[in-house]
């Protein structure tokens, strides 16, 4: 297993002239040992009163059974499935909570080898863009607290000022996240060749497969075989 400051002090051989590179960042069980459904739960166990909970609980655990298939078929439609939960949330309200989900659920969550790494890719001069399909306003708050410059996250669609349920598009998830990555390169001038992608997930292939420097990080047993074939470094945070 690579020692995380090898891997990162790599550096494209093109003299001064060189663009800033990046570090595409996946979040959940990469970054934190958590995943969307945490901070999804705690929205639900705090709501205004105890029926208002016991409601929307209720209609979580009536789409356990479909969101359990997705996950496994299409992370889209399980995110889609998940954030359908927020439905007549107010803006308000999300984004009050936003704080305490991020010190109760995502922030004990982060992996200490994880924030050094993040800090190590700040330190030589990449830009760190986190990429996740967890909602936007969350996402803000891990980057705040780590350092990174960017984030690609899923947006709730709002309408006067209410959770309809709906994400906006595109959604973040799968081979979206491929697509997202190219887009944000060759908006900020990355040569992808140059940059660097870190996830925990088989399903993040797509995305680990578009950056000159791919990692496995905490892998799932398929993303570690594969990261073995292709010789990828890998970084296990987890244990």
């Amino acid at each position: 297993m690579p020692r995380a400051q090898e891997f990162l002090t790599h550096q494209p051989r093109c003299g001064t002239e060189c663009p800033v590179s990046a570090s595409y960042f996946d979040v959940d069980g990469t970054l934190v040992r958590t995943n969307l459904v945490h901070p999804t739960l705690f929205y639900l166990l705090n709501q205004g009163t105890p029926v208002q909970t016991a409601t929307r609980l209720g209609r979580a655990l009536f789409k356990a059974p479909r969101m359990a298939l997705a996950e496994v078929v299409d992370r889209r439609t399980f995110n889609e499935l998940l954030f359908s939960s927020f439905e007549g949330m107010s803006e308000d309200r999300l984004l009050i909570l936003a704080d305490e989900v991020f010190d109760r659920v995502l922030k004990p969550a982060i992996f200490a080898g994880a924030a050094s790494l993040v800090r190590d890719s700040l330190t030589v001069g990449r830009d760190v863009v986190l990429i996740s399909g967890a909602l936007d306003f969350l996402l803000e708050r891990v980057a705040d607290h780590l350092g990174a410059t960017h984030v690609i996250g899923n947006r709730l669609e709002m309408k006067d000022g209410i959770a309809t349920g709906k994400l906006l598009k595109p959604v973040v998830a799968g081979p979206e996240k491929a697509r997202l990555i190219r887009a944000h390169a060759r908006a900020h001038g990355h040569d992808l060749d140059d940059c660097y992608g870190y996830s925990d997930s088989y399903s993040d292939v797509p995305m680990l497969s578009v950056v000159g420097h791919p990692a496995a990080v905490n892998p799932d047993k398929r993303l570690a075989l594969l990261a073995k074939a292709y010789s990828w470094p890998s970084f296990d945070f987890a244990t």
